[in-house]
């Protein structure tokens, strides 16, 4: 069994190749060529904890994931990232464990991917301009995934903390071929936008139904429990709404609060983005739509991203053994 780190993961697995990965997933999750996926979790007296799991038919052979991330969003002032956790890859065939790995890369990545993802399918083909809202690791992951799928022009990036924004303004500008530009003025920001990106921890709402503007496309990936909030109701029924999962949406994410409030009722939901990327439902279909692609997780996105770096991992110690 394979023991993979932070370090091991980076290295096996990039935005490009993690966007593909879930975008096969998703259609073999169309095809009937997955199981699950499903999820569980508690509160904790700080936060959270949260399972999920699911597998996949890859090559002939059945993949399993289950992963654990614990989430205590104080826990940055004592200088440990607010979610943790491992990730545990089995063959479904036979049982036996493949792979123990940091939940922490995995997830950041393919939840950028899943975004990025959808902004290829229900963003505007032109769309080169984006605002980030939230400046942490998974801010990062968004602009680098987004900008993978886009040619982005210009980014707004935003933070509660004035000087977090800034600096991650500074450090991205060096890495990406884009300009990026701190702001505390969100309205400006989204309307000069017509892709936005909110990955906070905030448990009201930033996006409002004066937001919205014709063609625009919001990706809404921090609400992954009942207690969090990006969209307001409002907002949500005033969009498209799409979704990664819909029982996971319903239960924790931005739609769960539009239907607790009357403002949507799951029959109001677009599709969820695995029949998008099969053609089952139609994607964009005018320019003047806007877009609200609601995210909570999905273990198919871990299992999919996993076995990128599993296959990695062991081609190269195949190779550093000499085996053929």
């Amino acid at each position: 069994m394979l023991v993979l780190d932070e370090q091991d993961i980076r290295a096996a697995l990039d935005e490009r190749d993690c966007i593909a990965a879930v975008e096969r997933a998703l259609a073999a999750h169309e095809r009937g060529e997955t199981c699950g996926p499903v999820a569980t979790g508690f509160p904790l007296p700080g936060g959270s904890v949260h399972a999920k799991a699911a597998g996949i038919r890859h090559y002939g052979r059945t993949f399993v994931v289950v992963k654990a991330n614990v989430n205590l969003p104080d826990n940055p002032r004592h200088g440990r990232p607010t979610i943790q956790g491992a990730l545990l890859l089995l063959d479904g065939d036979d049982g036996h464990p493949l792979a123990v790995m940091d939940s922490i890369p995995i997830t950041s990545m393919r939840t950028a991917a899943v975004a990025a993802l959808a902004a290829r399918y229900l963003a505007l083909p032109e769309a080169d301009t984006i605002t980030i809202v939230g400046c942490g690791e998974q801010g990062e992951s968004q602009l680098r995934a987004m900008a993978t799928i886009r040619d982005l022009r210009r980014a707004f990036v935003l933070d509660r903390d004035v000087a977090k924004a800034a600096a991650f303004a500074e450090r991205l500008s060096k890495a990406l071929p884009l300009a990026i530009e701190p702001t505390t003025d969100l309205s400006a920001a989204v309307r000069a936008s017509e892709i936005c990106v909110t990955c906070t921890t905030s448990q009201s709402p930033i996006i409002g139904r004066g937001h919205l503007h014709a063609g625009l496309f919001i990706a809404a990936v921090g609400a992954d429990n009942p207690s969090k909030q990006e969209i307001h109701p409002d907002a949500m029924a005033a969009s498209v709404v799409v979704v990664d999962s819909l029982a996971g949406c319903a239960a924790g994410g931005d739609l769960h609060h539009a239907l607790v409030s009357g403002a949507m009722t799951e029959s109001g939901v677009h599709g969820e983005l695995s029949a998008i990327v099969s053609g089952r439902v139609p994607a964009r279909t005018t320019a003047d739509q806007t877009i609200i692609f609601d995210s909570t997780g999905s273990a198919l996105q871990d299992v999919a991203a996993a076995l990128v770096v599993y296959e990695h991992a062991t081609a190269s110690d195949r190779l550093q053994r000499g085996l053929r």
